[in-house]
């Protein structure tokens, strides 16, 4: 019997580490056709290789999500290897915290590049083949700070409210055929608490990731969005460890 999730060709940015590696890996053991993009090819290519050896389907692609071309070339790279696109996963994103006093405006230009506009470069590549297939899944990584801001955390806020608003729009949009998923995690274990240049936010992010778990929480979460039957469409899920408060 069919898991809904077997043979669908989800494509994940962000794919080399934390919840992109994390979602790849359990997606691929239920049957599912991965093509990954992200900066780092070497780590891009070693996930596709442990997913190939335990028997799934992968590929890879180098991808910068802040350049609509290459978004659009890993979406290409889907429909060339195996013919179609099911879901397009919009995973990568920064989280280079600080004081809006510490004047990071690189950071901010940086940050708003890859949480915002690589999400809509996500949606601009795969729209419209959703829309000639009359079906697709846009599952969009926002975050608990798109719920709720916190000193030293505006400008992150800022985009993750963003991929929010454009999630629901999108959804209202489009959705008769094209279902639409934003996933909002709290602390959960990947690269981004490694973001901070700031050194005194820094090191109150490394002591409040303490009480983080593990990333396979947000693969699951995916996979139980994409397993919906077509006609149901989860909007969104908030996931947090117990012990978190904000």
């Amino acid at each position: 019997m069919k898991n809904n999730i077997e043979d669908k060709v989800v494509v994940i940015t962000g794919g080399s580490s934390g919840l992109g590696e994390a979602t790849a890996y359990y997606l691929a053991e239920r049957g599912a056709k991965i093509v990954l993009g992200a900066r780092r090819i070497e780590k891009l290519e070693n996930v596709a290789a442990k997913i190939i050896k335990n028997g799934g389907k992968a590929e890879v692609l180098k991808t910068d999500v802040t350049n609509a071309n290459d978004v659009k070339a890993l979406v290409e790279k889907a429909i060339s290897s195996f013919g179609k696109i099911d879901v397009m996963v919009n995973n990568a994103g920064i989280m280079p915290l600080a004081p809006l006093s510490a004047l990071k405006i690189d950071e901010w230009d940086s940050t708003i590049d890859v949480n915002i506009k690589g999400v809509l470069y996500g949606i601009a590549a795969a729209l419209p083949e959703f829309q000639k297939q009359k079906s697709g899944h846009f599952i969009n990584l926002a975050s608990v700070a798109g719920l709720k801001v916190s000193p030293g955390g505006a400008v992150y806020s800022g985009t993750k409210y963003a991929v929010r608003a454009i999630s629901e729009g999108l959804r209202q949009e489009v959705g008769k055929d094209i279902r639409t998923t934003i996933l909002s995690p709290g602390l959960i274990d990947s690269e981004l608490q490694l973001g901070s240049s700031d050194q005194a936010t820094s090191q109150f992010i490394q002591q409040v990731y303490k009480d983080a778990i593990p990333a396979i929480s947000i693969a699951k979460a995916v996979a139980y969005a994409i397993e919906q039957p077509a006609d149901v469409d989860i909007n969104e899920l908030v996931i947090r460890p117990t012990i978190q408060e904000f």
